[in-house]
C-alpha cells in the first residue's frame, strides 16, 4: 500500500460513525442553476448511504463526506424512505441533483433497485437530473438499465476527475483512478448521450496556490472536449482529512478567493463549449475559501453570479488591498513549502 493511500486510510481505523438516521437523507434544498441558458430552480437530494466504496478502502485527501454515512448497509426500506421524506419538500424545481456520500451508480452503496426506483420518481417531474459518479461503475450495462428507466429527460453523471495530472491525482489527492479511464468514461456516456459533468479541484495538498492556479487552467484545457459543464470545487477543510491533518499543523491553507476569480476569468478563453461553474463551500470562513474578511462577501457573490451567467463582467468591479498581498503569495511561495498560511487573519 502506497503512504498516501495508508495515511488516508489511517483516518478511518478510529473513526466512530455518529448515530443517524437511516430514513432521513443526510439534506436536502433548492437552489439556482441554468437549464438550457434560463436560470431555475435546482433542488438537491443528499442521500445518506453506507458510504463511498473508495472511502471506505482508503479515501481522498480532501474529502470528509464520510462523517455523514452509515457505515452499514442501508436497507431499500430506508432508502425509500429518505427518498419520500425529500420529496415532501419537492417544490417542481425543474433539476433534481442526487448527491450521495460517493457513487450513486455503485451498487454497494445504492441497490440497483433503488436506483431505479428513485430516477424514476423524480423524472416524473423533473427536466433534468444530475447524479455523480466514478467511473468504474459507469459502464454500458448500468447506462442501458437507467435509460430504461426514464426516457426524455436530460440525464448528467458528474465525475470528479479534480486534475488531468495524474501523478497529482495519484499522489496529492489519492483518488485511485486514471485520466484515461475519465477519457474512456465519456466517451461511452457521450455514445448514450449523456451529459458529462466534470468536477476539478482548486488547491489539493502539497501544491501551492500558483501551482494549483496553473494545474486547475490546464486541466480545464484538457477536459473541454470531453465535458458538457466543468465545476470548479475549491477545497475547504473537511473534519478526520489528510487536508485537516496539515491545517492544523499551520501546512495548508484553503485558496484565495482571488484564485478562483483568476480561473473563471480566464476559463471564458480557454473554453467556450463548457459551462464552468464555482460552488463555493464555507466561503469565507477559516476551513473555506477567503479572502481577508473585508472583501469576502462581495467575491463571493460575484463568483455565484458568473456561474449563473458566464459574465466575467461580474468581476470588473471587484477590488480590495488583499489582492496585492495575494499576489504577492503567488510570486513568493516558490521559495517556501508549500502554501503561506494567513496567521494574520486567524491568529492575531
Amino acid at each position: 500500500m502506497r503512504e498516501i493511500t495508508a495515511f488516508c486510510h489511517s483516518f478511518k481505523k478510529d473513526f466512530t460513525p455518529r448515530i443517524q438516521n437511516p430514513r432521513h437523507p443526510v439534506r436536502c434544498w433548492s437552489e439556482k442553476d441554468v437549464l438550457h441558458g434560463n436560470i431555475v430552480d435546482a433542488y438537491v437530494i443528499i442521500f445518506r448511504t453506507r458510504g463511498c466504496s473508495w472511502a471506505l478502502s482508503s479515501g481522498c485527501t480532501m474529502c470528509g463526506y464520510f462523517n455523514d454515512s452509515m457505515f452499514t448497509t442501508v436497507s431499500d426500506e430506508d432508502f425509500q424512505a429518505q427518498l419520500e421524506h425529500a420529496m415532501q419538500t419537492y417544490k417542481d424545481e425543474q433539476i433534481v441533483k442526487i448527491f450521495t456520500s460517493g457513487s450513486f451508480l455503485d451498487p454497494s452503496e445504492v441497490p440497483v433497485v433503488m436506483q431505479q426506483n428513485i430516477l424514476q420518481r423524480v423524472a416524473k417531474q423533473a427536466e433534468k437530473i444530475s447524479v455523480e459518479s466514478r467511473p468504474e461503475y459507469i459502464t454500458e450495462q448500468r447506462i442501458n438499465a437507467i435509460q430504461k428507466t426514464f426516457s426524455g429527460k436530460e440525464f448528467e453523471i458528474g465525475i470528479g476527475l479534480e486534475t488531468a495530472n495524474d501523478m497529482v491525482r495519484e499522489q496529492a489527492i489519492n483518488k485511485g483512478f486514471s485520466f484515461t479511464d475519465y477519457k474512456k468514461t465519456t466517451l461511452l456516456m457521450k455514445k448514450h448521450k449523456i451529459n458529462v459533468k466534470t468536477y476539478v479541484l482548486m488547491k489539493p495538498p502539497f501544491l501551492t496556490e500558483k501551482e494549483s492556479l496553473d494545474d486547475c487552467l490546464r486541466t480545464l484545457k484538457e477536459t473541454q472536449k470531453f465535458t458538457q459543464s466543468i465545476s470548479l470545487n475549491p477545497t475547504n477543510v473537511q473534519r478526520n482529512t489528510v487536508v485537516e491533518y496539515l491545517w492544523k499543523r499551520n501546512q495548508y491553507r484553503p485558496p484565495w478567493l482571488w484564485s478562483i476569480v483568476e480561473v473563471l476569468q480566464r476559463s471564458k478563453d480557454i473554453t467556450t463549449a463548457s459551462a464552468v461553474k464555482c460552488d463555493v463551500v464555507g466561503g469565507g470562513s477559516m476551513r473555506g475559501p477567503h479572502n481577508c474578511g473585508n472583501c469576502d462577501s462581495k467575491v463571493l457573490h460575484a463568483i455565484e453570479e458568473f456561474s449563473l451567467t458566464q459574465k466575467k463582467e461580474v468581476f470588473q468591479d471587484l477590488s480590495c488591498d488583499c489582492q496585492e498581498q495575494w499576489r504577492d503569495q503567488l510570486s513568493l511561495e516558490k521559495l517556501s513549502f508549500g502554501s503561506q498560511v494567513d496567521f494574520s487573519r486567524w491568529r492575531s
